[in-house]
């Protein structure tokens, strides 16, 4: 009984209009034919990132979270720079100074498939800050971690607004 009254209590306490999961779905970018899905789950100690993602050439591609939540371009370029809320230099995901949207590289196998799982301390669901209602890019190539202000990644393959549910 009382591990039901703890769990009602935890649950009782919890913000209203908070937001703990979001999703992206990934279409393909104007003679592209890349797709997929990146989910987005509130975590201790940050937001859990799950991708999944088909239609890549084999190898190293960068993958970030776009200011605006528009992919009607036909080279996605509607989703504008890269979501840097706090004016910082582009970086590897596991740096402490780099942009909110930096995810790094997802690495495609022989067959184009990407799957990655990371858990970033950077990221916030909700607030001024928030990732939801922006845009999630992959390109084509890969993110060399460091150039400015981008990466050096090239062209976008696919978009995808991050919805909350």
């Amino acid at each position: 009984m009382l591990l039901g009254a703890t769990l009602w209590f935890g649950c009782a306490t919890e913000k209203a209009g908070q937001t703990h999961s979001a999703i992206a779905v990934l279409s393909p970018t104007q003679g592209n034919n890349v797709r997929g899905t990146v989910t987005f789950t509130k975590v201790r100690g940050g937001v859990r990132v799950v991708a999944d993602v088909v239609g890549l050439t084999p190898g190293a591609h960068g993958f970030h979270i776009h200011e605006k939540g528009d992919c009607s371009a036909p080279d996605a370029s509607s989703a504008g720079g890269h979501f840097n809320p706090t004016g910082m230099d582009h970086g590897a995901p596991d740096m402490d100074m780099r942009h909110a949207g930096d995810l790094g590289n997802l690495v495609a196998d022989v067959s184009g498939r990407a799957r990655l799982t990371h858990v970033d301390r950077h990221m916030t669901m909700e607030g001024p800050n928030s990732i939801v209602g922006r845009g999630v890019i992959v390109h084509a190539d890969p993110d060399d971690l460091k150039s400015q202000p981008s990466g050096n990644a090239g062209p976008r393959v696919a978009c995808g607004v991050i919805k909350g549910n």
